[in-house]
This record gives structure tokens, sequence and C-alpha cells, in this order.
């Protein structure tokens, strides 16, 4: 039988050429997991090196690295560390002006709106699952997921050598191509119209073991971090994002959405996502979210892993609210910024009491009474605004900002991550009583 041409497969068939190609000659004549392990730790301590994106122009592998892997990381180089012909850098400007200003408010979005969002693909969810990265270690997910959004939306992260995040996306186009290559014992081309890839007992520890020995069927499930699964999760990043704004009336005009928009398609395109899977204005970006949502619901998986998922990053933050009454206000704010579908999905409809939600849909509904009228005195007014980045000022203190387990940065690009963090905590557009209520409910002296 001929073999389909690549750019003929829908997207659930389609990976990553270049990524994966590159990964294929990294491991070339290394056989089972001890193996691929052993070779994946000497590439990741290479790739160490990639601090900065001006510093990937002069790499040079190091003296222990092995020349097949040196020579596929130079190619890999030189062909996918460039920005795209149609990226707009005041357009990424804005877009990074727009992030500091909501800064603590984003990273709330990121907890309950972006992450969960995730989940919901089944297949994406498994892979998770299947690297025991989420359920058992939210903390690690969280702040993997930190490391790479950090240096892309601070000030020039890409679009000046000193920034890193094109540094970054390019480790994780290349975490992304391992995980294919280690659950499908080999490249996606070889899987496409090749029988299941079986399950295996696990020969040692560690993830790189696990994901070679989970099995994986293409016929059903597509690829492992397939093109649609990589569209997606940008559009949880960019489109999610935005979404939760307008549902926090907190909304954006439309040409700063779009901005953000094309910011992290950017990002998209460094990662190996094809550009005609990328949506350019909100209106294509949530009818692609819905169609990708809509097809996962089709999916049957057994056991489910999505409520497992859900349920460890909800008690995550839970964790982090001091008061009995208040702690489901994670849970139910990921339940208002994910719509009905998804919330089922992840088993978020019955974890909170009654008492809770009245206490919450309550609160809710005098908050955004109390905005709509201040704001026609006082343009700019928001409680909305102080309570969501109080809530997000106590998940980064404990998840991205703690100094006895720093984030996964070089030193630079983590001095530069606190040095932001230490300007969010006090909102410059909020009065003096809002700032020191909006401290109290974070848990810190008032500035």
């Amino acid at each position: 039988m001929d073999r389909i041409a690549p750019e003929l497969l829908c997207p659930t068939l389609r990976a990553d050429p270049p990524a994966d190609d590159t990964v294929a000659r990294m491991l070339a004549g290394a056989s089972g997991p001890g193996e691929l392990s052993a070779r994946i730790a000497q590439i990741n301590g290479e790739l160490a090196r990639w601090q900065t994106n001006g510093a990937l122009a002069s790499w040079q592998p190091g003296p222990g690295l092995d020349p097949r892997a040196a020579e596929a990381l130079t190619d890999y180089l030189a062909a996918c560390q460039h920005l795209p012909a149609w990226t707009d850098r005041a357009a990424i400007a804005r877009a990074e002006t727009l992030f500091m200003d909501m800064s603590m408010l984003s990273c709330t979005l990121l907890f309950c709106a972006s992450l969960p969002e995730c989940y919901v693909l089944p297949d994406l969810s498994a892979v998770l699952h299947a690297a025991g990265q989420l359920e058992a270690h939210t903390d690690y997910r969280v702040r993997s997921t930190a490391a790479m959004i950090f240096p892309v939306m601070l000030a020039g992260g890409l679009t000046t050598p000193e920034g890193g995040g094109v540094a970054q996306a390019l480790k994780v186009r290349l975490i992304h191509a391992t995980i294919r290559y280690l659950i499908l014992r080999g490249t996606p081309n070889d899987a496409v119209d090749a029988p299941p890839v079986p399950s295996l007992a696990p020969a040692g520890g560690g993830i790189y073991h696990t994901l070679y020995a989970h099995g994986w069927d293409t016929s059903v499930n597509g690829l492992p971090c397939n093109q649609e699964e990589l569209a997606y999760t940008l559009l949880t990043f960019s489109y999610v994002f935005v979404r939760g704004l307008r549902t926090l009336r907190l909304a954006l005009p439309a040409q700063d959405e779009e901005a953000y928009l094309h910011t992290w398609n950017v990002l998209g395109h460094v990662l190996g996502i094809e550009q005609g899977l990328m949506a350019t204005t909100m209106a294509q970006a949530q009818h692609d979210f819905e169609a990708i949502q809509a097809r996962a619901r089709l999916l049957v998986r057994r056991p489910d892993p999505r409520p497992l998922l859900a349920t460890d990053l909800m008690k995550a933050m839970e964790n982090e609210i001091p008061i009995r009454l208040l702690k489901p206000v994670p849970t139910l704010l990921t339940r208002l910024l994910c719509k009905g579908d998804a919330r089922r999905a992840l088993g978020l409809d019955a974890r909170v009491p009654l008492l809770a939600r009245a206490v919450f849909a309550l609160a809710l509904a005098a908050v955004r009474c109390i905005d709509t009228v201040a704001r026609v005195f006082v343009p700019g007014f928001s409680l909305s605004r102080m309570l969501t980045r109080a809530l997000g000022q106590r998940l980064v203190t404990h998840f991205l900002l703690d100094l006895t387990r720093p984030l996964r940065l070089p030193d630079a690009l983590l001095n530069d991550v606190h040095a932001a963090a230490s300007t969010w905590r006090t909102d410059p557009k909020a009065s003096h009583w809002m700032r020191r209520l909006e401290a109290r409910l974070a848990g810190r002296p008032p500035a």
C-alpha cells in the first residue's frame, strides 16, 4: 500500500517533521528505554546551554555530545530559530504590555482557565497522565508551563537577542517530538499505517521508561502531540485567556485581543504548529476551539484521566486558601471560566457544596453590580480585577516564586521573572484602599 503524503493526512495524523527528524537522528543507535534515557539526558544537558535567543546563533555543541546529536541540533537550529515573515513586532510589543498590565490576573487565568481547558482533550490528557506529571506532580506541570510563558511574554522575549522566548520554545518543541518518539518507539512516519504499539511493563522508573512502555494505537488516537492537539493547546493560552477576560467583564479592545492572538501564533510557528491551524481573530479562534472540543467528545477513554488531572489541580489551588468556606473558590472560578461541556469532562460540576456555590454566585452578582455602577463615576474601577489578582498572588507565590524551588530557567531569565513579579504586587490602576484590601486577601503586608 502506498504511503499517504503527510500534508494530505488529517491534523491528528500530522506531527512536526523538522523536530521529529531531529529527535530520530539524535537517538539513532539507542535501543530500549535504558539507552534512550541515557542519550536524552546527555542531550538535555546540552539544551540547558540554550539560554537566550541571541546565543542560539553562536551555539556550538559541547565536546562530549554524540556526533549524530550534534549534527542534528545544528541543522535544527539553522532551520527553526527564525521568526516567521508575517511577524508583527508592534503587535507583540502591545501583547507584552498587556501581559504586564494583567500580571497576577494573568496567572489566575493560567491556573483556572488555560490549564484546565488543556486537559479536556482525552488523548492529550492520556499522554500527560502517562507521563505522571499532573495528578502526581501538579507542581511540575504548572512550573514547566510558566517556564515557557514568562520568557515569551516578558519584554523582548520573542524579538530581541537578550530575550529567551525562542530558545525556550525550541526546547519545548523537541520535548514534544521526544514524547512522540518514545510512545511510538520510533518515528511518526512509521506509525501512521503501522499496527498498534503494545503496552509493556516499565523497565525502570522515570518518565522516559513510562512513556516507552505506555503503548499507543495511532489508528484510533492519532499521533501523540499531533498538530491538532498542539494547535488546541496554543488556543488555551491565547483564546482562552482573552475569553476569560471577557467573562470577568475585563474585556480588551478588539485590536488588543488580536495582538495577543498574533503573539501566540508567532510562538506557535516556533513550536512547529502549521500556520493554517492558527486563528487570527476571536471569532475564528472560538470556532476552531469548539470544533476540536466537539471532536474530542466523540472519543471515549477508559479509565478517563481528565477528572483525576483536574481534581489534583483544584486541590493544589485550594491548599493555598486559608479560610475553609473560601477553599472552593478556585474550583468555582474555573467552572465560571470554562464552558459546560468542559466542566463536565473535567468532573467539576459535582465537587462543590451547595453553600459554597450559593455564596460564590451572590458574591459574583454583587461584584458585577458594584463594578457596573462604580464605572459610571470612576472609569476603570474593578473589584473583579482586584479579587482575581489577590488569588493570583497566592498561587504565584507558592508555585512560581518559591526561592527554594526556582523555575528551571537560566539565571538571567529567572532574575527578569522575579523583577517583573515584584512590580506586580501593587496594581497601579487601583486606589489606595483597594491595594490594601488586595494585599490582605493575598496574605501579604500592604505595600
